[in-house]
């Protein structure tokens, strides 16, 4: 589906957001105070403008009421910018607002004015990269719920040569196989007698923990 998205701030973050939506197809209005920034997105956007999001009447004028989604990616050159843009913006009526926090507090102000969610970059990539020196054969994992998560990890050592049944994850780990991928190939109608591979990636569903302790199994 296509949306109208407006990203104020063109940062590294921001340049990042704003850049991955146009390459999804969407529509993306880029909005910052640097010249240099705005010229240097002009030629990958659909609409790039030298604005000072912190201006109500410059952002009516843009009417932004009609965007999908703000992004506002404003980075640590100005908190404060970050948090009045928020507000106008909700005051304009943007139905979608995503604000990036530097901070707890910064967190807890954004919401407080206006932003309908928060996002902080450095702390999500910080959360990342720990889980992955931790959990060195997690390939990849995405948090559905609260209580589950999707994640992709190498077999463990100890399961290779051994069918999904004698390993019988979901009594003894309380995870569930529901894909393998065997080489360029993603096998998703898994037989009971499937033997693992060296190499092959699990695509599992489960909670953080157990997830946890099957990866473990090293």
């Amino acid at each position: 589906m296509v949306g109208e998205f407006v990203v104020i701030g063109l940062g590294m973050f921001g340049r990042m957001v704003a850049s991955s939506l146009a390459s999804e197809g969407q529509s993306v209005l880029a909005i910052d105070l640097d010249e240099e920034e705005v010229n240097r997105m002009a030629a990958d956007l659909d609409s790039v403008v030298c604005a000072d999001a912190t201006d109500e009447s410059s952002l009516r004028e843009l009417r932004l009421e009609r965007m999908t989604c703000a992004v506002v990616a404003i980075g640590a050159e100005s908190m404060e910018a970050s948090i009045l843009a928020t507000a106008l913006l909700r005051q304009i009526g943007v139905p979608r607002i995503i604000a990036r926090s530097l901070s707890d507090l910064h967190a807890r102000v954004l919401r407080a004015v206006g932003a309908h969610e928060v996002v902080s970059p450095e702390v999500e990539m910080g959360q990342r990269l720990a889980y992955r020196l931790s959990h060195p054969n997690v390939l990849d994992r995405v948090g559905l719920s609260t209580h589950t998560e999707l994640a992709e990890l190498e077999v463990p050592a100890q399961y290779v040569g051994k069918t999904l049944v004698e390993i019988d994850v979901r009594r003894r780990f309380e995870i569930t196989v529901i894909a393998i991928q065997r080489g360029g190939e993603v096998i998703s109608n898994l037989r009971r007698d499937e033997v693992l591979r060296a190499g092959e990636v699990l695509v599992v569903i489960g909670s953080p923990d157990a997830i946890a302790r099957f990866a473990a199994k090293v």
